[in-house]
């Protein structure tokens, strides 16, 4: 099929590769300058701007956007809207909260256009591996989206899951999830080199993805990140979040479902980028008034 294609960062070059490789006719527009030239020798037509990028389409047109959530995804359509016609479609792979999904689909089924949010999940292996979509929207833009899907994503790796916003639904608990079994892993190894014995922790890695119970793709990883740097000792314990995790929590919060697991995961994220918290320091203070605990001094 034909598709435009908007943001060439760490997933949306190696998509644009990925549909590129299945055949697939790519019109794509970023705003740095590199991305785009590389995928102009992937064999992508280019486009110099965005209004550029829709008139190279044969309408009934459809764009996929692989740019970051918020507003980025509303100025998207405000500089895209204008220049499309009924029948057109606009894709957002990117993190989007569902209740902006819903909304957007709104905004374009009252132009006659159509809008499906696709949770993407695979990361920068995707090029080789495929990309597990989660998609919401209505059937007949899924239908016509199908062979991009079935080309970005491995057998059996794409699903209709229901209704606009039904797609970032799930990937933002899918994301929720991933920051449980992450915290556990690194929980895991920290007790292993803190503890009596001198693990060689890329080799423990590959042996529980042998038939153990705890076997797993991000297990695999840590692996590989063991086997660059076996201390991890050229980076900072500094974890970031990029929204889902928080908005997993206030969902399970306004559902009155207890999720202990996640929560605690992204909590423990945002102390990661404490070096020294007044929290700690108020704690290191109760002990020494309370039971004469040392402090450390500063």
């Amino acid at each position: 099929m034909e598709i435009g294609f908007v943001g060439l960062g760490r997933m949306g070059l190696n998509m644009t590769r990925r549909l590129l490789r299945g055949g697939h006719r790519v019109v794509a527009w970023s705003r740095s300058p590199g991305p785009p030239e590389q995928a102009r020798a992937a064999g992508a037509t280019i486009a110099a701007t965005l209004p550029e990028l829709v008139a190279a389409l044969t309408p009934p047109r459809a764009i996929w956007a692989m740019i970051p959530a918020g507003p980025p995804v509303d100025e998207l359509l405000d500089a895209l809207e204008p220049h499309l016609a009924a029948g057109d479609l606009v894709v957002d792979g990117g993190n989007s909260n569902y209740r902006d999904s819903r909304r957007r689909h709104a905004r374009l089924a009252a132009a006659a256009m159509q809008f499906v949010d696709a949770g993407t999940s695979g990361g920068i292996w995707g090029l080789e591996n495929g990309y597990c979509l989660m998609v919401g929207g209505e059937e007949p833009a899924i239908a016509r989206l199908a062979p991009a899907f079935t080309t970005l994503a491995p057998p059996q790796g794409w699903m209709h899951v229901g209704p606009p916003g039904a797609g970032h639904f799930a990937k933002m608990i899918h994301n929720g999830i991933e920051y449980g079994m992450m915290q556990a892993y690194a929980e895991g190894f920290e007790i292993l080199h803190a503890g009596p014995y001198r693990y060689d922790l890329a080799g423990l890695s590959r042996l529980w993805n042998q038939g153990s119970v705890v076997r797993s793709w991000l297990l695999e990883l840590a692996g590989h990140a063991f086997d660059a740097d076996p201390a991890l000792e050229r980076i900072r314990g500094y974890v970031e979040d990029s929204g889902e995790g928080r908005w997993t929590v206030q969902e399970a919060i306004d559902l009155g479902v207890p999720a202990p697991v996640i929560t605690l995961a992204l909590l423990s994220r945002l102390r990661s980028r404490q070096a020294d918290s007044f929290r700690d320091k108020v704690l290191a203070a109760l002990r020494n008034e309370f039971g004469g605990h040392p402090v450390k001094e500063r």
